[in-house]
């Protein structure tokens, strides 16, 4: 709930987010635009890559299915279902590959009962009301001067922030486990499969990183004002 008047939001929310969303943002793009464009030397595509990580390794094999957009890719646990974007499903690059290996690298996360996902999904209940209770309760307390209200607010968008947090290791050891599910499937077979699996992953990565920074920073604003409201 951006305050834009305020100069202390412009200079220290504002502008750091959109520095850092924009740079991540741009980093993301230029690192997919270009191992969208490499071969990887299985020459497999997303969908295919999936069927030799499930062949060959200890995952075990779940549906695979296209969905529309693009880096629209996820593992659904609920549906036990890993769906890929067109490009990703339907091109042998590097990119897919590497994109194929982080959604599954999430199922094995699940199928070995990986404690990061437990501790994240144990805030999912709360998330559910989580941002309607926070952003009414802030902008109640600030309309009205009900400092209580807004710690009220400031508590559940902490929930949001703690989340967040959560989701950093949780996407971090998913890439990491997709790495080594293609290196035990010998799909990384050369240096450029690696250095671009890499990267890509790592530009993946990134984009969680700017949103927790960005969301501890909104939290640190909205702290700052209540302190001063009850200062003042």
């Amino acid at each position: 709930m951006p305050l834009f008047i305020d100069p202390v939001y412009f200079w220290y929310v504002f502008v750091p987010t959109l520095l850092i969303s924009g740079g991540v943002q741009l980093y993301l793009k230029s690192s997919f635009s270009t191992w969208s464009q490499k071969r990887n030397s299985a020459g497999q595509t997303g969908l295919q890559v999936g069927q030799q990580l499930f062949s060959r390794t200890d995952l075990k094999a779940i549906p695979l299915e296209r969905t529309p957009g693009v880096l629209s890719d996820h593992f659904d646990p609920r549906a036990n279902v890993v769906r890929l974007s067109d490009p990703i499903a339907n091109q042998p690059s590097v990119a897919a590959m590497a994109v194929t290996a982080h959604e599954l690298g999430h199922v094995q996360q699940y199928q070995t009962g990986s404690g990061l996902i437990a501790a994240r999904n144990f805030l999912l209940p709360a998330l559910q009301f989580s941002p309607t209770l926070s952003y009414i309760s802030i902008l109640m307390g600030l309309v009205f001067n009900m400092t209580n209200l807004l710690w009220i607010g400031i508590f559940f968008f902490g929930l949001m922030v703690l989340f967040s947090i959560l989701t950093l290791p949780v996407e971090f050891d998913a890439s990491r486990r997709g790495l080594k599910l293609l290196r035990e499937a010998n799909l990384l077979q050369t240096d450029e499969d690696k250095r671009g699996a890499q990267q890509v992953l790592t530009a993946a990565a990134l984009t969680y990183l700017a949103a927790a920074i960005t969301s501890i920073l909104q939290l640190l604003y909205y702290i700052s004002i209540a302190q001063r409201r009850q200062r003042a």
